[in-house]
């Protein structure tokens, strides 16, 4: 079942937002304050996440805040790589967390992605899931290990400059704990005594063929909290609310935190997906349709037993 909404996915990143358009974040801030408000009327008791942030800015938080986003999200939200894009080593993983709850007492930090590739080596991956657990597992209260699969060579990264970001790009394809070709990692079995406290990032693709196995998987593993997407942009796809239905019918298992993200190109300032849409009541009503269709609002307990 879903638990918990996120809206948008690393907008201080210029991959996923694009700053030439939005250089404040103001059009970000309206945004997702239409958001949380529109997901709050469908079902008040659903969880609003931030986006998860990267890098690590609470000056950003600040900025957010002084907007009002703050008060429409009930958690904060931050991801880091330490060992593959991030300019801090991996034991940081408090201090980092800290900075943010220093500027936002009130709201929870979950760290909905952290991840350690394998482009190197795998005994880097190994490395890197026992130290996180050690490092975030009592420290947060939710952690999301990115990710299940390696990205398909074949595939692209949703990353706005693609091959010209050099080998920042090419770590994209071995992220995941099982590899391309089925075959899991070492990293996986240093994953699996923690999967019933740490949950798993998998974004699936439209159409994923991928997703019965990764189902498999996450049940094999013991895996309770799952973090993926449904794409604002996908939406427009044909059939995509078939795909949608699919998707959500075979995660009703797990805890799913759901990002809401990708601007679709024909409503965008900037015809592509990191660009701030044109109407930004766009977005929100997408987001709260999404959470009537999949999370609804509960009766409460005193309607139900009046009834009969």
């Amino acid at each position: 079942m879903i638990d918990s909404v996120m809206f948008w996915n690393e907008p201080n990143n210029k991959s996923h937002w694009d700053p030439e358009i939005d250089p404040d974040w103001s059009q970000f801030a309206t945004m997702i304050n239409l958001a949380g408000q529109a997901v709050a009327s469908v079902n008040p008791d659903m969880t609003r996440v931030l986006g998860g942030i990267s890098p690590i800015d609470p000056n950003f938080i600040l900025r957010l805040k002084d907007r009002g986003v703050l008060d429409n999200v009930d958690v904060l939200a931050v991801h880091g790589f330490p060992l593959d894009w991030n300019l801090w080593q991996i034991n940081e993983w408090p201090a980092k967390v800290a900075e943010i709850e220093a500027v936002a007492p009130d709201h929870p930090v979950w760290v909905s992605e952290v991840g350690v590739g394998s482009f190197g080596a795998e005994e880097v991956q190994t490395f890197g899931v026992q130290r996180t657990a050690e490092l975030l597992l009592d420290r947060v209260p939710r952690v999301y290990w990115y990710s299940l699969f390696d990205l398909p060579r074949q595939w692209e990264a949703t990353t706005r400059h693609k091959e010209a970001e050099g080998s920042s790009y090419y770590r994209h394809f071995y992220m995941g704990l099982i590899r391309e070709d089925g075959t899991p990692k070492p990293g996986l079995e240093a994953f699996a005594p923690h999967a019933g406290r740490m949950g798993l990032m998998q974004w699936f693709h439209y159409e994923d063929p991928r997703l019965p196995l990764a189902v498999e998987w996450l049940k094999r593993l013991g895996v309770r909290h799952l973090r993926t997407g449904l794409s604002w942009a996908d939406s427009f796809r044909p059939n995509a609310l078939d795909w949608f239905d699919r998707q959500m019918d075979a995660l009703q298992d797990f805890d799913v935190m759901v990002t809401f993200c990708f601007t679709p190109e024909h409503l965008g300032v900037g015809e592509h997906h990191t660009s701030p849409p044109r109407e930004p009541q766009q977005f929100a009503d997408f987001c709260a349709a999404m959470v009537e269709r999949y999370a609804p609002a509960r009766p409460a307990r005193a309607q139900i037993a009046g009834r009969g």
